[in-house]
């Protein structure tokens, strides 16, 4: 597996940490008997911070690896790969 790395990452990962962290204390709203509205609240933040962050990252894809897309086959090898990732839009 090749290094792949862009300068959105390391935002990313802290958008996904700060996910992790209030996953964990929805697991402890429910352990403590919070309401269940307060627990749906709670998961739909987690989901739109985890759906913000596959947008960020799938972007930053576009952006970088997309369009700097050099040398013979290069076209068809950005179409191939743009498929491969709208999978996930």
């Amino acid at each position: 597996m090749s290094n792949h790395r862009h300068a959105s990452h390391p935002a990313i990962i802290k958008r996904l940490n700060r996910a992790a962290g209030h996953l964990r204390s929805i697991v402890a709203m429910i352990e403590e008997e919070r309401t269940c509205v307060d627990v749906a609240q709670q998961l739909d933040a987690v989901e739109k911070a985890v759906a913000s962050a596959k947008r960020a990252l799938i972007n930053d894809h576009i952006d970088h690896c997309l369009t700097h897309t050099d040398g013979e086959g290069g076209a068809a090898r950005a179409i191939e790969d743009f498929k491969a990732i709208s999978r996930y839009l």
